[in-house]
């Protein structure tokens, strides 16, 4: 008679642990070496409780690797793909690989750096350019003494300094006091003519300088540049008592009018018998040298 072994009591705990070679055996026995029909729930069953042999863990091992160089080798390719697309899109004239071809030759991918701009640019001095300025449309180079340096509150005497920069006394003060408060002279004396004329050329004259002699002493103590060469248009020639004909008490002063290119020099002039009408005279380079003059 044929023994029978239930299915349930291959899980029973006296039989300890299910390995899938005891389950074999179990059910060689139950059917006298005929292999038994399992339902899928109770194959999967025996799967979940069997314990995992060294085998078992060396296979599936072997697998997980083989999954992930090829999960590795798809990342390679998928990445040298997008570097030939990038490198054929920068150098369109570079012949592309075919569909069919195929690549057998692993390279090491180097970082790509950008070229400098530098590396394309000129330098200056190759090109002939000499570092000149370049005013728009007038092609002017750049004149710096022609810049405004001073700090002159009145304008002419802003352009006046200009030009005299490097002959200005040292700590000149430009803003310094005129003493000017009106025309105070009598009429058609030289010193009215003076103040009358210096005004219209946009340059200061004190209100009480004194007589014609004293006008060099009261123009210095004001802070006025005052030395014994002409340089503009407008400076006050003064003379001494008696100087160069002059009233020998009062002396005089006169405007310098213009400067000739032998240092020589063209005034205009007044007096108390000219009822208001100037002259004019002309002195030499060393008569002006003799002579204190008066700028701003």
């Amino acid at each position: 008679m044929k023994r029978s072994v239930a299915v349930s009591s291959l899980f029973a705990p006296a039989k300890g642990t299910h390995s899938l070679k005891a389950v074999r055996q179990a059910q060689a026995v139950a059917t006298n070496g005929a292999m038994v029909g399992l339902t899928p729930e109770v194959v999967d069953k025996l799967n979940e409780i069997a314990p995992e042999t060294r085998r078992s863990i060396r296979l599936a091992r072997e697998s997980e690797n083989r999954r992930h160089a090829a999960v590795v080798s798809a990342s390679l390719a998928a990445l040298v793909g997008a570097t030939a697309t990038a490198v054929m899109a920068g150098n369109p004239s570079r012949p592309s690989l075919g569909a069919s071809e195929e690549t057998t030759t692993t390279s090491t991918l180097k970082p790509v750096h950008a070229a400098s701009r530098s590396e394309d640019r000129v330098p200056l001095r190759s090109a002939g350019s000499q570092g000149t300025w370049n005013l728009g449309e007038s092609n002017t180079s750049l004149d710096v003494s022609a810049m405004s340096k001073s700090i002159a509150n009145n304008p002419q005497i802003a352009n006046l300094m200009d030009q005299d920069y490097k002959a200005l006394p040292a700590g000149f003060n430009p803003n310094h006091a005129t003493g000017d408060a009106g025309n105070a002279y009598e009429f058609s004396q030289c010193t009215w003519w003076v103040y009358v004329r210096r005004h219209q050329l946009g340059l200061p004259a004190g209100s009480q300088m004194g007589n014609g002699a004293q006008w060099a002493d009261s123009a210095r103590a004001l802070g006025y540049w005052v030395d014994n060469s002409a340089r503009h248009v407008g400076d006050i020639m003064v003379f001494a008592p008696g100087q160069d004909g002059t009233d020998p008490s009062y002396g005089h002063v006169a405007v310098i009018e213009q400067i000739n290119t032998d240092g020589s020099v063209v005034t205009s002039e007044c007096g108390s018998v000219m009822q208001g009408k100037t002259y004019s005279k002309t002195y030499s380079a060393s008569q002006v040298a003799a002579h204190q003059i008066i700028h701003y």
